[in-house]
């Protein structure tokens, strides 16, 4: 019996699947058996259409195509072609298919379609090193191109497809393609960036320290919490931070492009890390994913490598911003079905921005403020101290317009990044400052004689926790690499102890 590799998406992990078939006397029938979802069930009828408008005589027999291992859910309509390889070479009894894995979804007149989910199980199945040869249509393989390692087949008819397997060669190569964008290089690694600033900091006027709090939450990856008036630029540099951010490497660039076909989008393999903003009546479960049956991603597995920005903080529900704690702290999420099981990382950098008040003038210089003290308290005490314990920076933010002296673009800033970055990765980081663990914090989060004594008088006096310390830490070690210093100083010491929450 012949058999087919192709793959089925399970949440974010892909899992082979073989596409095997018989053919028996009997009734002239066609059934898909496997544990299917209904794109697969209507399968049948395109796998028909396309084989007869190509002149191919369907057998008169009873046709049986199993989808195995049995025990896997399996979805999405990219079998399609290996249902219907199966069915052209039924007599043909050598091993034709071997190392192929086969996707493509079949238009009614033959022609070979790319669909979301098969850039995601390519991806999938290479990182599990399950996958060597892959046959698909130049449009899928302009994406897979990307993925090193992958010997690249390209057909776009069921005719062609035929013909592939058909002859004793195997042709059509396509040449996998490197990405064209400005890198820095350590150690056979190379790390991407993109100088191009749709947003600006040249537009933000005045906040001086706003924008200094944003360089370093964006050079060492810091949560960073802005609380100001309405209309002040806590939202511009919000969004101006994701054109700063540090430069990616291929596997997080390709991790960013499959996170978007999950969302379905479309794909891009540009090094600008993604930018989540949800609004503060989302449901729980399209912030941390779910699903009656299975679990599917949100908004924080979407912002994985990038920034998730909470605009309007105190109005998202208390039950979303207590169940952030656990991937604020370690970066990564369970997310538990009667079905599925599925853990993702969250190294994303959690920005985010609130009013003073419930009114937003308790700061404001030319407005006053209508919240009664028992409001105002209110409204604070939707953020619980556990949750702010999380937050590496705070920055209070004024909404004096007029001082615009240190105008800073974000060409500069990104170029300052880049810096810290390379710093940060010569050293032997495996993740940037603001993601150390206490391990690591130990290793290059090192004081000299004078920052320590100033660090056990803050302990006492700011009565700072264990976790609170070890932000402190991290966000002084970015000062000090901005600062270009080998150890933590004084000043970056000082720097660092002003971000945080007194």
């Amino acid at each position: 019996m012949k058999i087919i590799k192709s793959a089925s998406l399970e949440t974010i992990e892909a899992h082979s699947v073989i596409v095997e078939a018989t053919f028996t006397k009997g009734l002239p029938s066609f059934t898909i058996v496997g544990l299917i979802s209904t794109s697969i069930q209507e399968s049948k009828d395109r796998v028909k259409s396309a084989l007869l408008t190509n002149d191919f005589k369907f057998p008169p027999l009873k046709i049986t195509v199993n989808l195995a291992p049995s025990e896997i859910k399996k979805k999405g309509s990219h079998f399609d072609l290996a249902i219907a390889l199966q069915i052209c070479f039924y007599d043909n009894k050598s091993s034709l298919f071997d190392d192929f894995y086969i996707f493509g979804e079949l238009g009614l007149d033959g022609k070979i379609k790319d669909t979301n989910s098969i850039f995601p199980i390519v991806l999938s199945l290479s990182k599990q090193k399950n996958i060597k040869k892959v046959l698909v249509c130049d449009q899928t393989a302009v994406k897979i191109s990307k993925i090193p390692g992958l010997e690249i087949h390209v057909v776009n008819t069921l005719s062609e497809a035929i013909e592939f397997f058909s002859s004793k060669e195997n042709k059509n190569f396509f040449k996998n393609s490197s990405l064209d964008y400005k890198f820095l290089k350590h150690k056979e690694e190379k790390y991407y960036y993109k100088q191009e600033y749709d947003l600006d900091f040249l537009d933000v006027i005045g906040q001086d320290m706003a924008k200094y709090a944003a360089l370093i939450s964006a050079a060492g990856n810091h949560n960073l919490l802005m609380e100001g008036s309405p209309g002040c630029g806590k939202s511009m540099i919000a969004k101006r931070i994701k054109y700063i951010m540090p430069p990616m490497n291929l596997e997080e660039i390709l991790e960013k492009a499959k996170l978007m076909a999950l969302d379905f989008k479309d794909v891009d393999f540009s090094p600008t890390r993604s930018f989540r903003s949800p609004h503060n009546s989302s449901t729980k479960s399209s912030i941390f994913g779910g699903g009656s049956q299975n679990a599917k991603i949100g908004e924080i597995a979407l912002s994985n490598n990038g920034i998730l920005f909470f605009d309007e903080l105190p109005h998202f529900s208390k039950s979303i911003l207590e169940a952030l704690r656990e991937p604020l702290e370690d970066n990564k999420i369970l997310i538990s079905r009667v079905n599925t099981k599925v853990e993702y990382e969250t190294k994303f950098t959690f920005i985010s921005a609130m009013n003073p008040c419930p009114c937003g003038n308790l700061l404001s210089s030319i407005k006053e403020c209508r919240c009664s003290d028992l409001e105002i308290q209110r409204y604070k005490n939707r953020l619980s101290e556990p949750f702010l314990d999380r937050i590496d920076m705070f920055v209070t933010m004024n909404d004096n317009l007029s001082d615009n002296k240190n105008i800073v673009s974000s060409k500069e800033l990104h170029e300052n990044v880049i810096e810290v970055f390379y710093k940060q990765i010569k050293r032997g980081q495996k993740n940037l400052n603001g993601k150390l663990n206490d391990k690591d914090i130990k290793k290059y989060c090192i004081l000299d004689t004078e920052s320590q004594e100033i660090l056990d008088k803050a302990i006492i006096n700011y009565q700072l926790s264990y976790r609170s310390i070890n932000k402190v830490l991290k966000v002084a070690r970015t000062i000090a690499d901005l600062n270009d210093n080998e150890k933590i100083e004084k000043s970056d010491l000082l720097k660092s102890l002003n971000f945080r929450k007194r």
